[in-house]
């Protein structure tokens, strides 16, 4: 068990690191109004596009980041940089490709980023970061000290750090403004808020007493409670997170894990043991008193993508259409 891939050790640091978010009791953004249907266009005059189509910014723009640092965009950047793997997803997704000058040594996803100079993994290469010469660099939440060491430096640095679901899709209309990709931006939300919408209508029928009791293991030994993007999912898909008592990404008692009989198990797609190349799910099968919980007895461990949940971008409500599916596929089918 001791030994293991290197990507387990990647993984869980990147996951403690992005998995520390508010949990907000179900509750998410609120669904689209119904549009007022729009006037019939004048004989020959051709309809006006929706606004979000035809949105462009206006600068200069002035914002606060996460920190509370605010920063003034006189022009949409022509060269941007992404310092962690969520923010590298919402600037690809916004169409920023050609703009992207520099990524981190861990973004994996979409694959145009894999070729993209690197600026440093863990940590930061700030040779790189500084030789890039981009006009903006965002990020995920990080070290204060690393923040005030870019900023001393007079690079502008963009903080984002969103609580919950409905705070990502606000983040990406953010990122959208000061790119001027408000049109882009408003497409991800909108399948973002479909994404939300199915998985309420779908289980919005299941009684408090019915709800499915579910474990959650993306590393060995390691789950998360209150405080995460995961334990909102499981909140939002009428599912009960038997870790739920606790906060954050923590260490189990399996003793706790067995008296509380979960239905549904969720682990990580990604891990296997180095030396017995065994997955986590044989891993877990495998240790004492556990062939008793009912999951095990009824084989009901479901493999999930740790990216889709970890990762507080356009992909996150994925993540949740994909955790609603392992607890309840009976409601999510077609």
């Amino acid at each position: 068990m001791k030994k293991i891939m290197k990507s387990w050790s990647a993984m869980l640091a990147v996951l403690m690191l992005v998995l520390s978010l508010a949990a907000c009791g179900g509750e998410t953004a609120p669904k689209e109004a119904t549009p007022t249907p729009a006037p019939e266009a004048e004989q020959g005059q051709k309809p006006e596009a929706p606004a979000a189509e035809n949105a462009k910014t206006v600068y200069p723009l002035t914002l606060k980041d996460a920190t509370g640092e605010e920063m003034t965009f006189d022009k949409a950047p022509a060269k941007v940089v992404s310092l962690s793997p969520s923010e590298t997803e919402k600037l690809f997704a916004l169409g920023l490709d050609e703009e992207i000058v520099g990524v981190s040594e861990v973004d994996d996803y979409p694959e145009a980023a894999k070729s993209k100079p690197k600026m440093g993994g863990y940590e930061m290469d700030v040779e790189a970061i500084v030789a890039s010469g981009a006009d903006v660099i965002f990020t995920a939440a990080m070290n204060e000290q690393n923040v005030q060491k870019l900023r001393d430096l007079g690079i502008k640095l963009f903080v984002n750090d969103p609580k919950t679901i409905a705070e990502v899709m606000d983040n990406i209309k953010v990122v959208g403004e000061i790119t001027d990709r408000q049109a882009e931006a408003q497409g991800i939300v909108d399948q973002m808020q479909k994404d939300l919408d199915l998985v309420k209508e779908a289980v919005k029928s299941v009684k408090d007493e019915d709800k499915k009791k579910v474990y959650v293991e993306f590393s060995p030994g390691w789950t998360v409670g209150k405080g995460t993007y995961l334990d909102e999912m499981l909140n939002i898909s009428n599912s009960a997170n038997v870790a739920g008592d606790s906060e954050g990404w923590f260490e189990i008692s399996e003793e706790k894990i067995i008296a509380a009989n979960p239905d549904v198990i969720l682990y990580s797609s990604n891990v296997v043991d180095e030396s017995t190349k065994k997955t986590l799910d044989q891993i877990i099968k495998e240790r004492s008193g556990w062939d008793q919980i009912e999951a095990v007895k009824n084989n009901k461990l479901i493999k999930i993508d740790d990216n889709l949940i970890s990762r507080p971008g356009p992909r996150v409500t994925q993540g949740l259409v994909e955790v609603a599916k392992a607890v309840y596929p009976e409601l999510m089918t077609p």
